[in-house]
C-alpha cells in the first residue's frame, strides 16, 4: 500500500501537477490521521475490555467475602438469640428469687461467659483499594454500601470488644473466688461416672447454688440480657447491607 502511494506522488510530481500533488497530500495526511484515530480506538476498547475484566475480578471476589460474612453473621445470631433468651429467662428467675428452683436454666445461662467476635473479609475490599480500579466506582451506589458496610462492621468490633472483654475479666474474677472443679465435673463427665464417685449428687447442687448467687456471674447473665439485643440489631443491618453489596455487584458483572 505503502508503495503504491509512492509510486502516485513520483507520477504527479514528474508531471508538474503541484496542485493535485498538494490535494493528494492533504488526502494522505487525512487517511493516516483516520488510520492513527482507528487504531486508538481499538486500543482503547482493548484496554477498557481488560479494565472491566480486572474489575470484575475483584467485585466477584468482595461478593464471595460478603456471602461467607454473611453465613458467618446468621451462626453469630443463632448463638447470641439463645444465649440471650437464656440470660433474659435467667433475669426473671433472679427477680422471683427462684434461682434453687431453675438452676438448670440458671447454669445454662453461663453461655454468656463464651466470646464469639465477628471478622469481617475484607481480602478482596482491601485488594480493590489498593489497585488502580477503586476510583472507577466512586460515589456509586456500591462504594455508599461498601462503606456503610465496613463502618458498621467497625462498630460491631467494637461492642463486641467491649462486652467479651468485660465478661473474661468477670471470668478471671470469679476464677479466683470460686473452686469450679465439682461444677465442672457435673457439667462434662458421663453420669455413670459420677455416680460411682463420692461425692453426693446434693453436693453438686449446692456447688451450683452458690455459683450461681455470684454478683460476677450475675452481672454477666444481666449484662447479656441488654447487650446481645443491641450485637443482634446490628448483625441484622450489616446482613441487610451486605445483601445490598451482593446485589449491586450482581448488577454491575451481569452475574
Amino acid at each position: 500500500m505503502i508503495k503504491i502511494f509512492r509510486n502516485i506522488r513520483r507520477a504527479l510530481l514528474g508531471e508538474g501537477k503541484t496542485s493535485k500533488y498538494l490535494l493528494y497530500a492533504v488526502g494522505e495526511i487525512v487517511l493516516v490521521v483516520i488510520g492513527i484515530l482507528i487504531a486508538l480506538q481499538i486500543n482503547n476498547m482493548n484496554q477498557a475490555s481488560k479494565d472491566k475484566k480486572a474489575l470484575k475480578e475483584y467485585l466477584v471476589k468482595i461478593k464471595s467475602n460478603t456471602l461467607e460474612d454473611i453465613r458467618v453473621l446468621d451462626s453469630l445470631s443463632i448463638f447470641r438469640r439463645q444465649a440471650s433468651t437464656l440470660c433474659k429467662t435467667a433475669r426473671g428467675i433472679m427477680l422471683d428469687k427462684t434461682e434453687d428452683q431453675n438452676l438448670f436454666v440458671m447454669t445454662s445461662a453461663g453461655a454468656a461467659f463464651i466470646d464469639y467476635y465477628f471478622r469481617p473479609n475484607t481480602g478482596g475490599y482491601e485488594a480493590l483499594k489498593n489497585s488502580g480500579y477503586f476510583g472507577r466506582i466512586n460515589n456509586t451506589p456500591l462504594d455508599s454500601l461498601l462503606s456503610s458496610y465496613y463502618g458498621l462492621a467497625d462498630e460491631i468490633s467494637q461492642n463486641e470488644n467491649s462486652y467479651n472483654t468485660y465478661a473474661e475479666q468477670q471470668e478471671s474474677y470469679i476464677s479466683t473466688q470460686f473452686d469450679r472443679t465439682l461444677l465442672l465435673a457435673y457439667g462434662f463427665m458421663p453420669q455413670d461416672s459420677i455416680n460411682v464417685r463420692a461425692t453426693p449428687q446434693e453436693e453438686y447442687f449446692k456447688v451450683f447454688a452458690q455459683y450461681i448467687d455470684l454478683p460476677a456471674y450475675r452481672n454477666v447473665l444481666s449484662q447479656c440480657a441488654f447487650q446481645f439485643d443491641i450485637m443482634l440489631a446490628q448483625y441484622d443491618r450489616l446482613i441487610a447491607v451486605g445483601h445490598g453489596i451482593v446485589e449491586e455487584i450482581e448488577l454491575l458483572t451481569d452475574d
